[in-house]
């Protein structure tokens, strides 16, 4: 069994900062949400994640988009 980290020095928390950091840059923090519904807001994270999943260039890729680059290695669902 693992034992816990201490404070500031958990490699596992940098997965994690990684998953939640990007949409808080790009889709949370430039938004005012202060009328924004729930449904509206989970359409609008929905959204976000299939964007950045499926369609948005990434170099190191090899300026592919994520989903044509599963695909190119047969590894696409």
């Amino acid at each position: 069994m693992r034992s816990m980290s201490r404070k500031g020095s958990s490699p596992d928390s940098a997965a994690c900062k990684r998953l939640f950091g990007r949409p808080q840059t790009e889709l949370f923090y430039p938004r005012q949400w202060h009328s924004t519904t729930i449904e509206q807001f989970m359409q609008a994270l929905d959204s976000h994640i299939r964007w950045h999943t499926e369609k948005r260039i990434k170099i190191s890729l090899g300026s592919h988009r994520p989903l044509e680059y599963s695909e190119s290695l047969g590894t696409a669902a």
